[in-house]
C-alpha cells in the first residue's frame, strides 16, 4: 500500500467485526504507550477501557481458539508443496500452537484481573463523565499522572498483560486472513459497483483500496453472498453525496 492510497476493510460477520475493532484499539494502545506524556497515558487508559468493552463477549475466547485451529488445519494442507518452505510453515504452526495453548490455559472471565483492580475501576467509572477525572474528582488519579513516565508505563504494561493472550492471536489471525486474498482491479461504473460472491468458498472480509487523490469515500454493503459499493463525495460541510464518475479500485476478498 502506497502513501497515496486508502484501504477500507469490511467484515462479513460479527466475529471478524470484533477482531477488527480489537486490532484497531490494540494498535492505537501500542502507539500511545510508547510516548511519555501524561496526556498520552490518559488516552491509553481510555483505550484499555474500550478494549475491555469490546473483549467482554463471552464467546471471544472460543471464537479465537476455533479460528486458530482452522488456520492450523489450512496450513497443514500445504505440507509437501514445493513452493512452500517447510521451515517457515513449521514456525507459523508452532506460533499458532503456542497461542492456542496460552488461551486454553486462561481460566475465568476474559480480563477479569482488570475488573478486580479497584483503583482502575474507579477511574473507569469517572472517565466517561465529561471532566470526571479532574483533580477534585479523582485526586489519586491526578497524582498518578504526576508520577514518572516509567512508573505509569509499569502500570500500563501490567494492565495490558491481562489481554496479551487475546492480542497476539488476533494480530496473527488478521494477518493470515489478509494474506489469503489476492487484489483484483475493479471499476465502479458511474460510482456504483456490485458483485455476487462465488458460493464455493466462504469469505470473511473484504478489503477495498482506493487512490486517495480520487476524493471519494466508499459506502460498502456486503455479506457472504454479495458485495455492493457506492462511491460518495464529501462537500465543504462534510455531507456525503453520491459520486457519478467511473472509479477504479482494488478489491480483495479474504477467507
Amino acid at each position: 500500500m502506497s502513501a497515496s492510497t486508502i484501504v477500507y476493510e469490511y467484515p462479513f460477520n460479527e466475529r471478524i467485526r470484533t477482531y477488527l475493532r480489537l486490532e484497531h484499539l490494540l494498535h492505537r494502545l501500542v502507539r500511545l504507550v510508547e510516548r511519555d506524556d501524561p496526556l498520552d497515558h490518559h488516552h491509553a487508559l481510555l483505550v484499555i477501557f474500550e478494549i475491555m468493552e469490546v473483549g467482554a463477549r463471552s464467546d471471544l475466547k472460543s471464537d479465537i481458539m476455533k479460528d486458530i485451529d482452522r488456520q492450523r488445519s489450512a496450513l497443514q494442507a500445504y505440507r509437501g508443496n514445493p513452493a512452500i518452505s517447510e521451515a517457515a510453515l513449521d514456525r507459523l504452526i508452532a506460533q499458532l500452537d503456542a497461542q492456542f495453548d496460552a488461551l486454553n490455559a486462561q481460566t475465568g472471565k476474559p480480563m477479569q484481573a482488570l475488573h478486580d483492580d479497584d483503583w482502575l475501576m474507579t477511574v473507569r467509572s469517572r472517565i466517561a463523565i465529561p471532566g470526571g477525572t479532574c483533580s477534585f474528582d479523582l485526586p489519586a488519579y491526578h497524582a498518578w499522572q504526576h508520577e514518572s513516565a516509567a512508573f505509569r508505563l509499569q502500570d500500563l504494561q501490567r494492565w495490558m498483560a491481562a489481554f496479551a493472550a487475546f492480542a497476539e492471536p488476533v494480530f496473527l489471525l488478521m494477518r493470515l486472513m489478509r494474506e489469503s486474498g489476492h487484489a483484483q482491479r475493479m471499476l465502479a461504473a458511474g460510482g456504483n459497483f456490485q458483485q455476487n460472491l462465488p458460493q464455493n468458498r466462504s469469505y470473511q472480509m473484504m478489503r477495498l483500496e482506493l487512490d486517495a487523490s480520487l476524493g471519494v469515500v466508499p459506502e460498502i454493503s456486503a455479506n457472504r453472498l454479495i458485495v455492493s459499493v457506492r462511491m460518495m463525495k464529501r462537500d465543504d460541510q462534510h455531507h456525503m453525496q453520491p459520486g457519478h464518475e467511473d472509479c477504479s479500485f482494488d478489491l480483495t476478498l479474504c477467507g
